[in-house]
Order: C-alpha cells, then sequence, then structure tokens
C-alpha cells in the first residue's frame, strides 16, 4: 500500500520507517526515528547514476540488478529485525524504484511492507508547510544569563508546552554556546527533530520557545517558523546582573577552558581587545565572575538593541531576583498569564 505523507507519519509512530536512500543522503537529513538500509552504498549510487545519464536507463537498471542481487538476503534479514508484527514501512528520495524494489522484495519474503507517496522529498515539503499551522507562540525573553532554558523546562515540568530550539541544534546560541556539546545536526536534520516536537504540539495550547537569533551554530531556524517567534507576545525576565553572572560561572565554569579562550577571541571585535586581554587574564586566573562580568558587556548590549527593534511587539517585563528555575517558572506562570490571554 502507498500511504500519503500525513498518514504514512502516524502509522510511523508504532511501525518502524526504513530509508533505503544511500547513507549519505540520510546522514544529510531523515525522518527522526527512521532506520536505515540502503539499496546501494554512496559509491554504487554514483556509478547507476552515472549509467543512467551517460548511457541509457536500461544498462542503469541492470547495473543496479548486479549490485543488488548478492546483497538481498541481507535487506531482508535486517528488515526483519527492525519488523514489528511484521510490518514495516519503506521510502526513498522520490518514491520510485529504490522503495518500490525493496518494498518489492520485502512483501514477497513475508513482511508488510508499505511505501510513503513522494518519498522523503514529500516529508520534507510536508514539514515546513506544518511550521505555518495555527499554534498560539508565546517567547520567554531576557538578558544572557537569566537562566531562560531552565526556566523553560521547568515550565514544561508544570505542564506548559516548550520546545527547546537550543537542545535540538546542540547549541546554547552564543560564541561559547557549543563547549563541552555534541556535534550539531546539519540544518536537514535540525529542521527535521524540530517538526518532529511541533508536529506533536496540541494546537489548542501556547507553546513557549526561548528568544533567539536564527542562527545557532550552524544551524538556522527555519524561515517559517523563525519569521512567527519574532512576531509572537514577549516575556520578559529582568535579573540584576549579578545573579545572571553567578548563572553564567554555574553554566560555564566547568568547561575546557583553551575552548572558553577560543570563544573570547572570536568575539574580541564586538568585546573589544582590551576587555577580551582581561577575561583572558581572568580565566588563567580561574576567575569566572569576571570573565562572565566583561563577557556581558557585549551581550547585553546586543540583546537591548535586539528587544528595542520589536516596537510592534506586546511585551510583559518580569523582575525576579530569585535564582532557582523552578520558583521563576511558577512566577512567570502567575504574572504571564492574563498576557498570555489577551494576545
Amino acid at each position: 500500500m502507498i500511504h500519503e505523507i500525513e498518514d504514512f507519519l502516524k502509522i510511523g509512530e508504532s511501525i518502524p520507517i526504513i530509508d533505503v536512500r544511500t547513507p549519505a543522503e540520510f546522514e544529510q537529513g531523515h525522518i527522526p526515528g527512521a532506520f536505515n538500509i540502503p539499496l546501494f552504498s554512496n559509491e554504487e549510487r554514483a556509478i547507476v547514476g552515472t549509467i543512467y545519464k551517460q548511457d541509457s536507463k536500461d544498462n542503469a537498471i541492470m547495473e543496479g540488478l548486479k549490485i543488488v542481487g548478492p546483497k538481498m538476503y541481507d535487506y531482508v534479514k535486517m528488515a526483519k529485525d527492525i519488523a514489528v508484527d511484521n510490518k514495516i514501512l519503506v521510502h526513498c528520495w522520490r518514491g520510485g524504484m529504490r522503495s518500490a524494489s525493496l518494498a518489492w522484495l520485502f512483501n514477497t519474503a513475508g513482511l508488510q511492507a508499505d511505501t510513503l507517496d513522494g518519498g522523503y522529498k514529500a516529508y520534507r515539503k510536508y514539514i515546513r508547510q506544518s511550521f505555518l499551522r495555527e499554534q498560539k507562540i508565546v517567547i520567554l525573553g531576557g538578558m544572557t544569563g537569566s537562566n531562560k532554558t531552565d526556566i523553560l523546562k521547568e515550565l514544561q515540568n508544570l505542564g506548559e508546552q516548550f520546545i527547546d530550539l537550543e537542545g535540538i541544534a546542540r547549541h546554547r546560541g552564543s560564541a561559547f554556546g557549543q563547549i563541552g556539546l555534541e556535534p550539531q545536526p546539519t540544518n536537514e536534520q535540525f529542521e527535521n527533530n524540530m517538526a518532529k516536537e511541533w508536529l506533536a504540539l496540541n494546537q489548542k495550547r501556547v507553546v513557549w520557545f526561548e528568544d533567539e537569533s536564527k542562527a545557532l551554530g550552524v544551524v538556522r531556524i527555519v524561515d517559517e517558523l523563525f519569521f512567527r517567534i519574532r512576531k509572537s507576545p514577549l516575556v520578559v525576565i529582568e535579573k540584576s546582573r549579578e545573579l545572571r553572572v553567578k548563572h553564567s560561572v554555574d553554566d560555564y565554569a566547568h568547561l575546557d577552558i583553551e575552548e572558553l579562550k577560543a570563544a573570547l577571541l572570536r568575539i574580541k571585535k564586538r568585546l573589544g581587545s582590551n576587555n577580551v586581554k582581561m577575561a583572558l587574564e581572568a580565566l588563567d586566573n580561574k576567575d569566572f565572575a569576571k570573565v562572565a562580568e566583561l563577557s556581558l558587556i557585549y551581550y547585553d548590549k546586543t540583546y537591548s538593541y535586539g528587544i528595542e527593534e520589536r516596537k510592534d511587539i506586546n511585551k510583559l517585563f518580569i523582575p525576579s531576583e530569585i535564582y532557582d528555575p523552578k520558583e521563576n517558572a511558577k512566577l512567570i506562570l502567575e504574572k504571564a498569564k492574563a498576557f498570555i490571554n489577551i494576545n
């Protein structure tokens, strides 16, 4: 059976999805949770494609059969190991010959293998369009060091919906943002992982996002969502610099000193040579509070400018000298309830 993308993803919540594209295609981006059983290796796909372009379709098919024939047992064995209740879902790039061929093989071997109409290309189109669907968004803002991510996680623990873009991106959204974290996903995979959480939201309820720049390290928030985020109501938690320095020290003091130095050098032009020099000396002395104070000089100016730019956005400012993110989350829910309902 061939499924449209929405049904395919719904079924895929309980039935394994097998992506038969090459390892390189899969690594570039795939449906979250999918398994990769490539019909061709990267090199084999290049060979078949070259024959197709330079010779003929028939000869490309014959070359493909020569490659695939000896591996048919392995394909079936892998698929049977993955299947749930003897069922699997299969897709390739366009929903063409690769997925049709392996689905035929799997069905012949006794599995129930359904395919995706339009393949991975249809999936990518679907998720991009999904970011335009109706969904009430509220943004939590605040200057660097305000502990926004932890507060939002506590809001989630209190029953609110929250999509952690920094967690999905594996980046904290600053020059220091990638230190100590796993390598970032590709931009395409970042969008796919983000879409999985977006599609799981209750559309009748608010979803919270942290106030972010478009770029989070090497990945970027998809335009369809970023423009909506920038136009959404903004709740700003206001904390003193002293408290924000403490949060910053807690977040970064345990990280590699040399990587922290490299991050400071990346913002040398913006922070100023003298400030960077003092910050580097402070790092050598393990005076992390001093490093945080100097870094906030740049980040505070940048954030203040960003807030002022959004003159047409409804904003609610909530002062807080509370350190505990859970208590801050409770405070925000109490203070922002009417603001969110009105907006």
